[in-house]
Parts: C-alpha cells; structure tokens; sequence
C-alpha cells in the first residue's frame, strides 16, 4: 500500500468514527447541560466552593464567575511551580524560575498550553498531576461553559439570565470530560502508552552519554489533552514521543479524540436551540474547511521534488516513521485547527506552504471545529457576521435564530474577530523590531520571521503549538506569549457573554419569507467564504512575509 492511499484511508476511518460518535455525544452533552438534578458527588462540589448551583446568572455575574476561577488557578499554577523543590515527587528538579512558572501557569488555565521548557527535565510528579493535568480539565470545561452561554443567548428570549457557571463548570468536568477520559486512558495504556510514578531511569548510551527517562502519569495526562484540546505533553518531543504516542493505531486515536468534542458539540447546540438542522449547518461548515485543509496539507508534503524526496515517499523531515506524512498532515491540520497544539510531527519541518497551512488554521479562529466550547462559539460569531453581511446585500434587518443583530450585537461581534489579529500583529511586530528577540530565531529570512509569527499566533489563538526552531524560553518571550495568552483567551470571553446577554434579552422575530434560511447549504457556503476572505485580509500581508515567500521561493 502507498503512503498516499494509507494516509487517504486513515481519513475515511478517522471520519467515520467521528460519524459514529456526533449524534449520541452531541446529544448527551445537551441533556448534561440542559438538566436541572444534580449528581451527589456535584452537590458535594457546590457545598465545598459555597455556590448555589440553581441560582441563574446574567452575563456579568457569569463573566466575573469565570474570571475568578481562572485568576486563582493562574496563582495555584505559579506557586506549585515555585515551590516544586520542597515538594515530594518531585524527581530532583528544581524550582521553576518566575517568568516561566508565569507563562506555565498562564498557559495551562487558558486551555493553551504552551511549553517553554523539556517537561521531562523541568516538571515533577506532582507539578504534572496536581497542577497541569487538573487544568487540562478545568480550563475545558471553562471553554464548554461559555460556549453553552451563548447557546442558551440564542434560545431564551426576554430574560438576560444565561445559567449558573459553577454548575455548567462543574457538570462539563464530572459528567463529560471525566468518565470520556477514564476511557481514553485505558485505551492508550492497553495500546502502549505508559502509566506510573516512577523516577528517572538511565536507558543505555547515547551518542557517547547516558539516555536517561523518567516515568509518569502519562496515558491519563495524554487522554485529557486531547478530549479537552488542551496540547501539553508529558515530553519535549510531546505526541511523537512513543510513550506518549506507541502506535499508529494510538496516533489516529489521539485525533478522534481531539475532533470529537469540538464536532459533537454543533449537535448540542442544534438540540438547545431547537433545530438539528442549524447545528448540522454549523457541522458542514467546520467539516468543509477542515477537509480543505486536510486535503492542502496532503498535496504539498506528498508533493515530490527531487530525488530525496521521491526516495522517501513524501517530505519525511521532523516526522516519525512510525506514522508517516499522511497520518502527520491530519495531525498537523486538526491540532492547528482546534486549539489543542499537540504535534506528533515538527511543523518547522513541514514544507513552507505545509507550515503555513498550520499558521492560518490557527489565525482562522480555530473554529473548524475549534477548542472544546471555543471552536463553537468562535463559529457562532462567524456566523452573526456573515448573516450581518447577507442583510446589507438584500438591504434587510439581520436576523440569525430568530434574534435581530443589530448596532450592539455587531459592535461585539467586531471586537470578537478583531483582538486576536491585533494581539498577534503587534506583538510579532515588537518581536521583529526590538533589538534582542530575533536572537531567539534559529532561522534568518522567511522561515525565521514565520517562527516568531507563528508563537504569536499559536499564543493569542490559545493553541500552544511551535514551530520548533524559535527559543521562546527567555524573559521576553515568555512574558509576551503569556500576555497574549491571557487577553487572547479572556477578553473574546467578554465579547461572547455580553453577545449572549443581549441576544437572551430579545424577544423572539418571527420567520417571514424574507428571512434569510441558515440551515440551507447556500449559508454554509456563505459562512466557508466570509470565514476564509476575512481571515485573508487581515493576516495576508504577514503570511506573504513568511511562509508564501519560503513557499514560493523552495
């Protein structure tokens, strides 16, 4: 079998498992978040943190509520980290220094995940279990709440109020993410991926030197990275580690699990709404680009120039032979298009229109299908916006499930898809202007400029991933990718939550012969185009700089 029809069939397979899983997942998430019981193990929860779980928020209080929870898990974060050489298990190492238990911390709760530093050198048990795993969860559910927020804007009408967000927190982590991941687990640990405590191991020789490894919890740390598409591994070389990723099998594995929350959660939203064929409108979109992009990704690393290259059957550089181009190019599209920036391949070495492809499924939006909840609402505000745009082409009052979008929806709207671009632009600008951040640039020219452009993005866009040839652990970097994180993580939160208020305040439009049918396949296609020209026009001027001139000069 060629490595071009093996990677074709894994896509077949990968799609059908997604087919399998989309309606009783996506079904079951809208009755977890539409139920009015609560689990005891929940009411345990509620007693503990002093939260009425029945009391209904407007959107300030439901803000403030996930402002809070994500500020104290930032200080947890920062302070078990400064504190890890006092700490048992913590395999010798030291303390984490300031700036890089800030950008860490910062990383972890902002569900980006992010890593400055060799996790298997820097991190202990502790620290990993107690610190980075319990936010894989929580800064997931964090994602999912907001996003069934803004659902419930569009489905309640004449009230402001848009649930409680210590329930909807508590319900997504103890219903959802929990027993899914208990069952990933097991899975990858049957399939060879590692799962223990213990220390550090000498291995044998290594180029003249001792190879030494140590163990972890790496098969639950590995299952809720994924489900949560969070990215953080375990190891520096994180999803092409073996321990972390044994097989093929275990590779398509490990992208179903990062794909299926993000798709499944188009059928909650269809189920919440009232309209299976609005969420299956939302679905087609995410699944048209994602294709797209699988499809691009494919045809320029089998593209075959020269000898080495035929040799090899496809671009091999920075990636395992165990999963070879095809299975890599899904990866690379589906980690960059969710906001998980796990790799099991180094995206540097891709091609330079392959890397590129990887910055703008992340400048996208990640929404196709995007982060677990974030890829949902980033679409939904797609959506308003292309709605918007269909208004002033047939000069009629805008309306998108049966709420009008009007001034201050639009305001919202626009400050949602523009402050990610801004954060990323300026802050690589900065990057490229000051006199001593270059010197982290493994590469000078296009592919240099493309890894600083790259951080950024991955950064603002709360994905994580690198471009492997930018030394992003010095005081600069680390304190501008983690202010990024932070303002690309929690001010598009505002814009969403005051979105949903206003939309939960209306009173329901009634369909007439000139509302604009957004569940028919005309709007996916609008929805593709709007996504994709308004992604163009703002960052072509950059990518022009880095990967189409490294592109178009290979």
């Amino acid at each position: 079998m060629g490595p071009v029809l093996a990677g074709v069939l894994q896509l077949i397979a990968l799609i059908a498992a997604l087919a399998l899983a989309y309606i009783p997942l996506g079904t079951y998430m809208a009755r977890v978040y539409s139920s009015d019981k609560h689990l005891r193990v929940e009411k345990w929860i509620y007693k503990g943190i002093g939260a009425d779980p029945n009391t209904e928020m407007r959107w300030p209080a439901y803000l403030r509520g996930v402002l809070a929870f994500s500020a104290v898990g930032v200080l947890f974060l920062y302070l078990l980290q400064r504190i890890q050489g006092i700490l048992p298990g913590s395999l010798g190492f030291s303390s984490v220094n300031p700036a890089q238990s800030f950008n860490t911390a910062v990383s972890f709760v902002t569900n980006t995940n992010w890593q400055s530093y060799y996790g298997e050198q820097t991190m202990g048990h502790v620290v990993q279990t107690a610190g980075l795993a319990v936010q894989n969860f929580v800064s997931a559910a964090v994602g999912i709440a907001v996003a069934v927020a803004l659902v419930r804007g569009f489905a309640r009408s004449r009230t402001g109020e848009l649930g409680n967000f210590w329930a909807d927190l508590v319900r997504g982590v103890i219903r959802i993410l929990v027993p899914l991941s208990v069952v990933a687990a097991l899975v990858l640990v049957a399939c060879g991926a590692i799962q223990n405590f213990s220390g550090i191991h000498e291995v044998g020789q290594f180029m003249g030197g001792h190879q030494q490894w140590n163990g972890g919890a790496v098969a639950s740390q590995e299952a809720i990275k994924e489900l949560g598409t969070n990215g953080g591994g375990y190891f520096n070389a994180n999803s092409a580690h073996p321990f972390e990723n044994p097989t093929p099998f275990t590779n398509l594995f490990e992208i179903f699990l990062l794909l299926v929350i993000p798709f499944a959660l188009t059928r909650t939203f269809g189920v919440m709404v009232g309209s299976i064929k609005q969420g299956y409108a939302i679905l087609a979109t995410m699944a048209t680009i994602w294709v797209g992009f699988v499809a691009l990704m494919m045809w320029t690393e089998f593209a075959h120039h020269g000898a080495a290259l035929q040799a090899a059957g496809g671009a091999m550089e920075g990636k395992e032979q165990r999963i070879g181009v095809g299975a890599s190019s899904i990866f690379a599209v589906s980690t960059t298009l969710t906001s998980t920036g796990a790799v099991d391949s180094f995206h540097s070495s891709f091609t330079g229109l392959g890397g590129g492809i990887t910055i703008l499924g992340m400048q996208l939006g990640e929404i196709a299908p995007g982060g677990t909840g974030s890829g949902l609402y980033g679409m939904l505000i797609m959506a308003v916006i292309a709605v918007f745009i269909a208004g002033l082409m047939v000069g009629r009052t805008p309306e998108y499930l049966g709420k009008k979008i009007g001034t201050r929806e639009m305001k919202l709207a626009a400050c949602y898809i523009l402050i990610t671009p801004a954060l990323v632009l300026i802050f690589a600008a900065a990057s490229m202007a000051l006199p001593t951040p270059p010197h982290s640039m493994l590469n000078s020219g296009a592919h240099g400029f493309s890894e600083v452009l790259y951080a950024f993005t991955s950064a603002a866009n709360n994905n994580g991933s690198a471009f492997a040839g930018l030394n992003a652990n010095t005081d600069w970097f680390n304190t501008m990718t983690g202010l990024a994180m932070v303002l690309g993580r929690f001010l598009p939160m505002v814009f969403v939550l005051a979105l949903a208020g206003s939309l939960a305040e209306q009173k329901p439009v009634p369909v007439t012969a000139g509302t604009l049918r957004t569940e028919k396949p005309l709007f996916t296609g609008l929805l593709v185009g709007a996504i994709l020209i308004i992604t163009g026009l703002t960052y072509f001027p950059a990518l022009a700089l880095g990967p189409l001139a490294e592109g178009l000069a290979s």
